[in-house]
């Protein structure tokens, strides 16, 4: 079993930048894609970017310039910086893992870009 904890979630201002972390743990070994999803209220969940073992990346079209992910197999972490934020990103922030075919989720963590 696979256990993610998130962290880094909180209120900013337009502009401003956050750093959010998720952390595996448990039963995950070797080979294994880490990523962000974003759902907003009234909005269905989407993708905000995904990284692969082997640092294959991939981001939304909204975050481009804007978002970094990245990963530190050694500590089974994904992180994701993101700066220039607008009030549009407003959403809980979900880290994802795919692990031997199976689907990980963590609990969510708030973001809120506002004056």
């Amino acid at each position: 079993q696979v256990q993610l904890v998130e962290s880094g979630g909180g209120l900013v201002q337009p502009g401003g930048s956050l750093r959010l972390s998720c952390a595996a743990s448990g039963s995950i070994f070797g080979i294994y894609t880490m990523g962000w999803y974003r759902q907003a209220p009234g909005k269905q969940r989407e993708l905000v970017a995904y990284i692969t073992s082997l640092g294959d990346i991939n981001y939304a079209n909204s975050v481009k310039g804007r978002f970094t992910i990245s990963r530190d197999n050694a500590k089974n972490t994904v992180n994701l910086q993101m700066n220039s934020l607008k009030p549009e990103d407003t959403a809980v922030y979900y880290c994802n893992v795919v692990y031997n075919r199976g689907d990980y989720w963590g609990q969510g963590t708030q973001v809120t870009v506002s004056s």
